[in-house]
């Protein structure tokens, strides 16, 4: 068996049917890349860690095997002589592309008139036929109206239509009930919200410059000017923001090039989130999703999750498709205005509809079963007697927000022991609230002179690094180089931190770990010191409120009778 692979984006489809073929000694896999995208980057490295023999493209022409299965049209597919099955790379067939070489809008078809729009990408004559004949064996469809749509444009390329599911789709739906565990894999706390931006790969994706290029107000493109904001606007502990891109953004710039451009949003909070392995992860634990025309908008609405577009795109895409529809329907994000009344407004408001969850799949958890059985059917050898499963999604590594751009601080006092906290991260303008303010600067900030001006100076690190030394006398360190710090915190862990004052205290900050940042716990405790209160008072623990949310936290001094060097 061959797998037949165009890009990074059309391989991630790929990845997803192998496991199909685990236990059977009669199937060998073989990989070859058709060298046709632009977009070849990353390729090699995927193959490789896929472990299978990868021939030159030439070569694979020449290779008889049973049967070749790829993920997207394109260069010199139609070469292939053998059976080939074709799946979707993504939800089912949306966008229009014309095929490299062929007039804009292709063959004219009965009842088309002249100078129609381009054709829609693998579901139009002009990527299935070669020669007036289809060259596919079984184009693998999600849901009957692709058939339908296919019927209107293509009726010779019907007979190879097998509806199949979506095996994208059913790992997503499998891997609901661990919302939770990836929401903490992404550094998600109690009362936070995780918004999830994304774009697809196109000039009018959210990435691009959103499609609206004609609005006389515009002053550049979204996504520059939205990233800063994202992470400047909303409260870093009531919001957390982690952006999934195309990997035809990733691999066709360079994941280099991308931090680079992302790096502000970055040292702000905002986590790109791995293309390859994390997105399907981050997108059942999304609250709100941020996105534009692409395929991870469209099954994040399918998973009930409200859906905001910075980017319609509704000249890219068949007028006739669902994910047309859907965006015709979806709110629009004015990226102009504040940004967080409108993604409030989205979840506040946010009905599901149905269209999504029934058109993305018309055998929602059956894929594996179809496919296999188309797939071995086409080999003309008997399936294996083992139920045919997918592969769970794999638990993400530990991602928690790296925030090391300047954070402005407002605190107000509430009552005993209580101290509300709302951050900021690398504000244009003073933030517009109620209570006293400071400034919270990472030790390992981009601008070490904000350290000389910072009231509070946080890190991270084990409690043991012999790098750094114990964390109090770490603090006591920074403490002595910057005289106008009146805190220094060192995070040993997502809920605890040591603390040193001014006047020599040394304190332990420890909430739950799902609970609010204990750097958050470090700025409300200056504050209350601020005040003129002091440490004593906090025996009973000290109360932090992020938004709507309290977090218990207890104060503990360390020192003769305490509990240990810190």
């Amino acid at each position: 068996m061959l797998l037949i692979v165009h890009n990074v984006t059309s391989a991630t489809r790929l990845l997803d049917v192998l496991p199909l073929f685990r236990d059977d000694l009669r199937v060998q896999l073989l990989a070859t890349c058709t060298g046709s995208s632009p977009y070849r980057a990353g390729v090699a490295e995927l193959l490789r860690d896929v472990g299978v023999p990868v021939l030159p493209w030439d070569q694979a022409l020449r290779t008889p095997v049973d049967l070749a299965v790829a993920a997207s049209f394109g260069g010199q597919l139609p070469r292939y002589a053998g059976r080939l099955a074709v799946l979707s790379h993504g939800v089912g067939y949306n966008k229009r592309l014309t095929r490299p070489g062929q007039a804009r809008s292709g063959p004219v078809r009965p009842g088309q008139a002249l100078g129609a729009p381009e054709p829609v990408f693998g579901l139009s004559p002009q990527w299935l036929l070669a020669d007036g004949a289809p060259f596919v064996d079984a184009l693998v469809l999600s849901h009957p109206e692709q058939v339908e749509r296919l019927r209107a444009v293509c009726p010779e390329a019907v007979p190879s239509a097998v509806l199949a599911g979506d095996p994208c789709y059913d790992r997503l739906l499998a891997a609901r009930h661990h919302r939770e565990r990836y929401r903490r894999a992404l550094g998600v706390r109690r009362g936070q919200r995780l918004v999830l931006l994304n774009s697809t790969w196109n000039p009018e994706s959210l990435f691009g410059d959103g499609g609206d290029g004609d609005r006389p107000d515009r002053d550049g493109d979204v996504l520059p000017a939205l990233l800063p904001r994202l992470t400047a606007e909303l409260p870093a502990d009531e919001y957390r923001v982690a952006a999934v891109l195309h990997p035809n953004i990733w691999y066709g710039h360079g994941p280099g090039q991308v931090r680079m451009w992302l790096d502000r949003a970055r040292r702000g909070g905002l986590t790109l989130v791995d293309p390859l392995a994390g997105w399907r992860q981050a997108l059942v634990a999304a609250d709100v999703t941020l996105g534009d025309f692409g395929s991870v908008s469209y099954y994040s609405a399918a998973l009930g999750t409200p859906v905001l577009l910075g980017a319609a795109g509704e000249r890219v895409l068949g007028a006739d498709s669902p994910l047309a529809a859907f965006v015709r329907a979806a709110p629009r994000l004015n990226p102009y205005r504040p940004l967080r009344p409108q993604l409030d407004a989205a979840v506040a408001r946010h009905v599901p509809v149905p269209g999504p969850a029934e058109l993305t799949s018309s055998a929602p958890g059956r894929s594996a079963e179809l496919l296999r059985r188309a797939f071995y059917g086409l080999m003309g050898i008997p399936e294996p007697t083992a139920p045919a499963l997918l592969e769970p999604l794999p638990l993400p590594p530990y991602e928690p927000p790296a925030r090391t751009a300047p954070v402005r601080v407002l605190t107000r006092l509430r009552g005993a022991a209580e101290v509300a906290v709302a951050r900021y991260a690398d504000p244009r303008d003073e933030p517009d609230a109620e209570g006293a303010a400071h400034t919270a600067v990472h030790e390992d900030t981009l601008d070490p002179a904000l350290l000389t001006v910072a009231d509070v100076i946080v890190r991270e690190g084990a409690a043991d690094d012999p790098r750094l030394g114990p964390p109090a006398a770490w603090a006591a360190e920074v403490l002595g180089r910057y005289p106008h710090c009146g805190l220094a915190a060192y995070v040993t862990g997502p809920g605890e931190c040591t603390v040193r004052t001014r006047d020599g205290q040394v304190l332990v900050l420890a909430g739950g770990a799902r609970d609010v940042d204990p750097a958050a716990c470090a700025s409300a405790l200056f504050a209350w010191l601020a005040s003129g209160k002091g440490a004593d008072e906090l025996a009973g623990g000290l109360t932090v409120w992020t938004g709507g949310t309290a977090h218990a936290v207890s104060v503990t001094p360390v020192g003769p009778g305490g509990p240990g060097p810190r």
